[in-house]
């Protein structure tokens, strides 16, 4: 069944502009947005084409973005964002290029904080529960299994 666009091409070029200006995308996303529209193959690989070469796309800057945002507002670990990061078809280059943004430091600061919270807000008295809704809490969010298991025996302690 052959889809129908309610789009010209130029409509949904302006519309995919906007679209990319609104907030950093990455290709898939953008790809969707048109597949959405009903944009026909050839032109949506025209338009990417055209968000690309007018910096209105751009993975790098993307990736960034996204690093920063999940990290200091979601306060999500390395593994959350790298998962996050792959199911988006981002490069492991700009990955790793993102993730060099989050300095150590803050990181780990990040970590203690967001653990020593979560820790002090689980009600239960049985200390077995308390530790593992913990590191299921952390670990859902991302964070790596060393920090998790340390911060555990410390709290513990």
């Amino acid at each position: 069944m052959a889809r129908h666009s309610k789009f010209t091409f130029k409509e949904a070029l302006k519309k995919l502009e906007r679209y990319c200006a609104y907030q950093e995308r990455c290709h898939i996303e953008v790809r969707n947005k048109l597949w959405e529209l009903g944009i026909r193959n050839d032109e949506i690989d025209q338009i990417v084409v055209h968000l690309i070469n007018n910096d209105y796309l751009n993975e790098e800057r993307f990736a960034k973005t996204f690093v920063h945002g999940k990290f200091s507002i979601k306060k999500w670990g390395r593994n959350r964002i790298i998962n996050e990061l792959e199911q988006r078809k981002i490069s492991k280059y700009n990955i790793a290029s993102a993730l060099e943004e989050i300095h150590e430091d803050a990181y780990l600061k990040s970590f203690h904080l967001l653990a020593e919270k979560k820790w002090e807000s689980l009600a239960s008295n049985d200390l077995l529960k308390r530790k593992k809704k913990l590191a299921d809490y952390l670990f859902y969010r991302g964070w790596e299994s060393d920090l998790v298991y340390a911060k555990i025996n410390e709290l513990t302690k």
